[in-house]
């Protein structure tokens, strides 16, 4: 009796999480938004900045159109891995694709949680709470006490160097550490061959495709991998 009521209540209780989940992350995603709003209302209301409504619409346009497919592949791709409760976590804090989901899938692998169940959802929870502790300890440690001393002591040269390299160094370890983690190895070169066609091949006969490469990427490895999926 007591086994069998067991998986009950652990039912219950994650429904019970994700109804206060939904409610706070709206709530909390709802004062983000306006937050961030607040600034640039108060600079039109104001009159601080001055521009016509062609300017503003044409810059939404070009932005739209850069970032448009991304809007909607991004949720989509996300939710299957991270869940209900860290979706309103990584869209809150960002740095989504090179921190939140790397540390949210290497977590599950780690447990041997498959994604979209309960189990895998707390990982994904508990990865993203962890990663965002340590990124804001290492900013106000680095940057917020030591920046301006760092600056001051490391050579022009070596900054020019990581400037250009740090970005690339941290994605290929990300990546590196995510292919070994979850031993997916089909999906993965497909991903890369994907990738080598679409920036080798598409982008230099297409080049205004340039700003979508992600997004081509993303939906040609997802509809690849798919079709070339073991069938049972």
């Amino acid at each position: 009796m007591e086994q069998s009521s067991a998986p009950t209540a652990v039912n219950a209780g994650m429904q019970e999480s994700e109804r206060t989940t939904s409610r706070w992350g709206r709530l909390t995603m709802i004062a983000g938004l306006i937050i961030s709003l607040a600034g640039p209302i108060y600079l039109l209301m104001s009159g601080t900045i001055q521009f016509e409504q062609s300017q503003l619409w044409g810059a939404f346009l070009a932005v739209a159109g850069t970032f448009f497919l991304i809007w909607i592949i991004e949720p989509i791709t996300y939710f299957p891995i991270l869940g209900p409760a860290s979706m309103y976590q990584a869209f809150m804090i960002g740095n989504i694709s090179n921190k939140l989901l790397p540390a949210a899938m290497i977590a599950q692998a780690k447990i041997d949680a498959k994604p979209g169940t309960s189990r895998g959802s707390l990982a994904a929870v508990m990865a993203i709470s962890g990663a965002a502790s340590v990124h804001l300890v290492s900013l106000l440690l680095f940057v917020g006490f030591l920046g301006t001393w760092l600056l001051s002591v490391v050579p022009a040269e070596v900054i020019t160097v990581v400037r250009l390299y740090v970005f690339p160094a941290v994605i290929g370890a990300v990546i590196v550490q995510a292919i070994f983690a979850l031993r997916q190895y089909r999906p993965t070169i497909i991903a890369f061959a994907v990738a080598l066609v679409v920036q080798f091949g598409l982008v230099p006969l297409f080049p205004k495709l340039s700003m979508a490469t992600t997004a081509i990427c993303v939906i040609l490895t997802i509809l690849v991998a798919w079709f070339a999926r073991k069938r049972a």
